[in-house]
């Protein structure tokens, strides 16, 4: 059985594009290639990696999500070139870039605007991914009052959903959203 293989684009198209340096790019792609040899990460191997970050709960739904988040081009795979671009922009990029990321990951079904349901899949997700022994301990109802908060906050025109726009908006006046935003501008 032969393995196709994939091999990044330059170097120095992906430095241009990113907000990583070449040595960085290197050190993420070696990193990448020892977990992926071959050059691209599908969903099953992304959770299993996913799930070792997190051993109490269950990691596999919002893995799901983010992977298809990271999938940009929606092909079932991951290749190096999307993975450092979304690392790129999560870790360095603007605070605009990051929103829209964000965004884009909790609007599951990719039509513009996050409805309530999509917003409980995404949290149900983040409370399984934390698992049972998180504290305070969570009653049944917590997943949907952190709905309801998110949409006080977030839809401005009370219309059931939340656009880009409202999105945008609505963490912008946030000071916890901004600081949160911060939190990882070092990294690496």
């Amino acid at each position: 059985m032969t393995m196709v293989c994939h091999r990044p684009e330059g170097l120095e198209q992906l430095e241009a594009q990113t907000n990583f340096t070449k040595r960085e790019l290197q050190v993420l792609y070696r990193g990448f290639k020892n977990e992926c040899p071959s050059g691209v990460v599908n969903e099953d191997t992304f959770k299993q990696i996913y799930a070792q970050f997190f051993p109490h709960g269950d990691a596999s739904t919002y893995a799901h999500y983010l992977f298809n988040a990271f999938d940009t081009t929606q092909t079932g795979s991951v290749k190096f070139e999307d993975f450092v671009t979304a690392l790129s922009i999560l870790l360095r990029g603007t605070v605009h870039e990051k929103l829209r990321w964000t965004f884009n990951l909790y609007d599951i079904n990719k039509d513009g605007y996050i409805n309530k349901e999509e917003m409980m899949d995404i949290v149900k997700a983040i409370y399984d991914m934390m698992g049972k022994y998180t504290y305070p301990v969570l009653k049944e109802d917590t997943p949907r009052q952190h709905v309801d908060v998110f949409f006080q906050k977030m839809d401005k025109n009370k219309d059931g959903i939340v656009t880009l726009d409202e999105f945008l908006e609505s963490c912008q006046e946030d000071d916890n959203i901004m600081r949160s935003l911060q939190l990882f501008q070092n990294v690496m």
